[in-house]
This record gives C-alpha cells, sequence and structure tokens, in this order.
C-alpha cells in the first residue's frame, strides 16, 4: 500500500467530509431532543403528565419507523446529497413550527411530522460514510460523526438551557422561543449540503486523481468480502440472519440511548430538585463528554487493534451494570458518577456497531438494512418513553423503568459480542488486508 497516498486521502476526508456532517448530526439532534429541556416549562403551560410527554417523545418514532426505509431506498435513487438536503430543510421548518403549539393534541401532530421530515437522516449518512472510508478507518470516522450527536447534548443542553430563560420576552414562554430559534440552523445547513457534501469521489474537487484511484480501488477491496453486497436485493437483506440479529443488537442498545438521553434532565431533576434550570441543563450534558471521549478511544482502538467483537458487546454490558448500581445507590453522587459512566458506555459501543454493519453489508441492500437496523431500534422510541412516564406516574420513581433499561442493555451487549465475530475465512483475510 502507498502510505503517503493513504495518508493524504485520509487527511482530506477527514478534513473536508467529517467536520461538516458533524455539524450536521449535532443539529439533528438538538431538533430531536430538545424537547427534554423544554419539558422543564412546556410540560405545564400545556398541561402535560409524565405519560403524555412520553407519548408527545413517542410520536416523533411513528412516522421515523414509517418512513424511514422507503427513505433511504429513495436515497439511493436520487443521490445522499439531495436527499439529505431535503430532510434537513423540511426538519427544520417542522422544528421551528414547534414554537406554535398550543395544546396536546398539537404537539402530537408535530412530533409525528418532525419524525417524518427527519426519517432516513441518520442511516444516510452512515451509509454515505461507507461509501468513503475504509474499513480500516471507519470506525473512527464513524465516532467522528456520532460526537455530533454527544455534542448536541454537551453544548446544546446548556444552550437550551439559557435560551429557556428567555422566558417573558415579548410576551413568549421560554420553551417557544428554544424551539423557534433551534429550527433555523437547520434549514442554512440543508442549503449548504448540496454545495459542501459531493456525490461519489469522482465529484470531489479536493481529491488528486491518483487520490481518488486509490480510494475506490480500497472501497471496492472492502466490498468484495462483504455477506450481504450489490447482488442482494433490498428485500431479501431484510431477511438475512446476520441484519435481524444486528437489529436486535441495536434495538437493545436504544433502551439506553433513547430512554435515558429523553429522560435524563427529568431524572436528574428528580435527584436534585432544588436545582435551578440552568444547573440541570449543564449536569445533564456531563455524561455526554463521557460519551465523546469513550466513543473516539474505543473506535480508535478497535480499527488499530482490527478487533470488534469484545468493543462492540462490553461497553453495553458496563453501561447495563452501572446503571442497574446507579439506581439502588444512595449517595446522590456516587448514583450521578454512574449515570455518567452508563451514558458514556452506551455510546462507546455506536462506532464501532456501524463500523461492523458496514463491513458485512454493501450497495442498495447495505442502505436498505442500515434504515432497518435503524428503524428496528426507533420501536423503543416508540415504546419506551410512554412506558417510563406511565411508571414514574404510578411509582413516583424512575427506578423501575430504568431497571428495564439496565437488563436490556446488558442482553444486548451479550447478543453483540456473538454477532460481530468475524467469520472464519473473514478472520483469515484480516492480517493480509492490513498490509495491502
Amino acid at each position: 500500500m502507498n502510505t503517503d497516498l493513504y495518508t493524504t486521502t485520509l487527511r482530506q476526508l477527514n478534513a473536508k467530509i467529517i467536520p461538516f456532517i458533524i455539524i450536521c448530526y449535532f443539529v439533528a439532534n438538538l431538533d430531536k431532543t430538545n424537547i427534554s429541556i423544554a419539558a422543564l416549562q412546556m410540560n405545564a403551560d400545556l398541561g402535560l403528565s409524565a405519560s403524555m410527554y412520553g407519548l408527545g417523545v413517542g410520536m416523533f418514532y411513528i412516522s421515523y419507523i414509517i418512513f424511514e426505509i422507503p427513505s433511504n431506498v429513495i436515497m439511493t435513487k436520487v443521490g445522499a446529497r439531495v436527499w439529505i438536503a431535503r430532510i434537513m430543510i423540511t426538519w427544520g421548518i417542522v422544528s421551528a413550527g414547534m414554537s406554535l403549539v398550543q395544546t396536546p393534541t398539537q404537539l402530537y401532530v408535530m412530533r409525528f411530522l418532525l419524525g417524518m421530515a427527519e426519517a432516513g437522516f441518520t442511516p444516510g449518512i452512515i451509509y454515505y460514510i461507507s461509501c468513503w472510508f475504509p474499513k480500516s478507518n471507519r470506525a473512527r470516522a464513524m465516532s467522528f460523526f456520532y460526537m455530533g450527536s454527544v455534542m448536541a447534548s454537551i453544548i446544546g443542553l446548556p444552550i437550551s438551557g439559557t435560551i429557556l430563560n428567555m422566558h417573558g420576552i415579548a410576551d413568549i414562554a421560554g420553551w417557544r422561543w428554544l424551539f423557534a430559534i433551534e429550527g433555523v440552523p437547520a434549514i442554512v445547513l440543508g442549503v449548504l449540503v448540496l454545495w459542501r457534501l459531493p456525490q461519489t469521489p469522482d465529484h470531489a474537487p479536493w481529491l488528486s486523481t491518483e487520490q481518488k484511484g486509490w480510494l475506490k480501488a480500497q472501497l471496492a477491496r472492502d466490498n468484495a468480502s462483504v455477506e450481504v453486497g450489490s447482488n442482494h436485493s433490498w428485500l431479501s437483506a431484510l431477511k438475512n440472519k446476520t441484519v435481524l440479529l444486528l437489529s436486535l443488537v441495536w434495538f437493545l442498545q436504544a433502551f439506553g440511548s433513547i430512554g435515558i438521553t429523553l429522560f435524563l434532565p427529568l431524572i436528574i431533576k428528580s435527584m436534585a430538585s432544588e436545582q435551578s434550570n440552568i444547573v440541570i441543563s449543564l449536569l445533564s450534558a456531563v455524561p455526554f463528554i463521557a460519551a465523546c471521549l469513550f466513543m473516539y478511544l474505543n473506535g480508535r482502538h478497535s480499527d488499530t487493534t482490527n478487533e470488534r467483537s469484545w468493543h462492540l458487546g462490553l461497553p453495553l454490558i458496563i453501561s447495563g451494570l452501572s446503571l442497574a448500581v446507579a439506581i439502588y445507590s444512595s449517595n446522590l453522587l456516587v448514583a450521578y458518577g454512574l449515570l455518567v459512566l452508563t451514558v458514556g458506555f452506551n455510546f462507546a459501543l455506536t462506532p464501532i456497531f456501524w463500523a461492523v454493519t458496514t463491513e458485512k453489508l454493501a450497495g442498495v441492500a447495505a442502505a436498505a438494512s442500515i434504515a432497518f437496523i435503524n428503524t428496528v431500534a426507533n420501536f423503543v422510541g416508540l415504546g419506551l418513553p410512554p412506558l417510563l412516564g406511565k411508571i414514574k406516574d404510578m411509582t413516583n420513581s424512575y427506578h423501575y423503568g430504568l431497571l428495564i433499561v439496565a437488563v436490556a442493555l446488558i442482553i444486548g451487549g451479550v447478543i453483540g459480542i456473538l454477532v460481530s465475530r468475524p467469520t472464519r475465512s473473514r478472520a483469515a483475510e484480516q492480517p493480509a488486508s492490513r498490509l495491502s
């Protein structure tokens, strides 16, 4: 392998693609999860119980589930650049429109429309990354991409808490300012996608002819050993055993990423009710600093050691165990520290999971399968928030709901270790591929 060509090409990819999609994913998750901060005021204004809030959160996932696979299949027809731009512009408009809701029913409708608008964005970007980054660097690329999600909590939660304090300006509630202001960046970025994201390596003006040739050849070699490739239809890929097992792992992982993330400010508020909303938003951001660090270190170490299985499953098991211990800890500081570890390790497997997935899948079948895997996980978003809200209303505690989350994470970690183990043929290929 030409080391200089490898280094310069990857440097260009990291500089030209990664920062922009990090920003896009930051905004996507900000618009999807800022309802958790808005809830600190909105629930009282709209007369929402914990169960009603959970239903409002869950409505997003109903439409997301319906439109996820069709969205990704359409993306392979019209091109990722155009389709990602369409997604961002429409969700920005809907997100800003959340500021106008007056009743619980209107909230449910707008959350449904938000899920419809955003469907396909995450799997679309994951598929886009797999079309540009060789598998030897894919986990690191995925970790950088998902840092956008994490930064939406590290930076976005405090920003959202600050905007919430605009309450009363021009006689407008703080949570309405929150939705109105944070919807605009998605619209702007959606327009910029058409200019910033090239369709294929051949369309990248910042790659030389030699770099384009090397990159296309390397990606072709990577795709030659996939389990589900271009010879599979997207429908047949959804019946593949590997795809189904990967879907189960991502489904169980989502108990943590969806269940904890969307309720974290409310959970921390229940632990420290005397604290202000600004303090709660800052405390809610800290676990995601750990998530950002754990994702990068786990992804980097997995790429360096060429090991996927334990890097995927073990963090999820540790996350579940940390949460289980946190539930029964009588010391608030210890419980909070364990929540930090729960979130950190829950996110740590993410880049490895998608690296494994895109190493096993390619072509249109990969686009559909990635969307399917993400869709299955979104059933958690549909059912878990209302369930957690109902349990909280019935028991006046989040403990029993969080115990369900902990068990799901541990089971998901065990299955993840099993499904991500390389086959004999693939294991034999790996040392050679690192030298090629």
